[in-house]
């Protein structure tokens, strides 16, 4: 039994979560975001107006996707109120951010610059020339982006040296001995 699933998920003030069919659609003061529900999942909403999600059968793939469905809608509701965001730093000499427009342009120790268009209903801001801030109220783009960016240079374990999440840690690995 899915012990996330069987928890009802509270829509919170200002949003409003409407269900057609397999698809739940959440307004809020940030946008609006939808979610095509799994078939082997039933959604319903409860009196006091939370959304509840069932299994359709005790069949292993639906209760696999019960769990995942709830999720998903709890994060519907907490990107339309707050948005989602991701931190990287960028660590090595010469290494740096800057966003140009509708693009960030990265130096990364290469022999050009890495240019990356920031793609719709995304915010990309560089604080300092080492720190990306990425925001957006859809929590799967966002975290696309940041594992994009960062598969640009991944941080390497003998300097450190790379694009990583603020909260990653590198294992170091020791260099050659004489």
């Amino acid at each position: 039994m899915s012990r996330i699933g069987k928890k009802a998920v509270p829509v919170p003030k200002g949003v409003t979560a409407d269900i057609d069919g397999q698809t739940v659609v959440a307004k809020g003061p940030k946008g609006q975001l939808k979610f095509l529900v799994n078939d082997l999942v039933l959604v319903s909403k409860d009196a006091d107006g939370s959304i509840k999600v069932d299994p359709k059968d005790e069949s292993k793939p639906a209760r696999a996707s019960w769990g995942m469905s709830r999720t998903q809608i709890a994060n519907l509701f907490k990107g339309v109120t707050t948005g989602f965001d991701r931190k990287l730093e960028i660590t090595g000499v010469g290494y740096k951010a800057a966003v140009q427009g509708k693009n960030l342009n990265l130096s990364l120790g290469y022999s050009h610059d890495v240019i990356y268009p920031i793609p719709e209903g995304i915010t990309i801001t560089t604080p300092k020339p080492t720190e990306i801030n990425i925001s957006g109220i859809d929590a799967q783009r966002v975290g696309q982006v940041a594992a994009e960016i960062r598969k640009f240079r991944p941080p390497e374990p003998y300097k450190g040296k790379g694009v990583r999440y603020s909260d990653e840690v590198i294992v170091r690995k020791e260099g050659k001995k004489k």
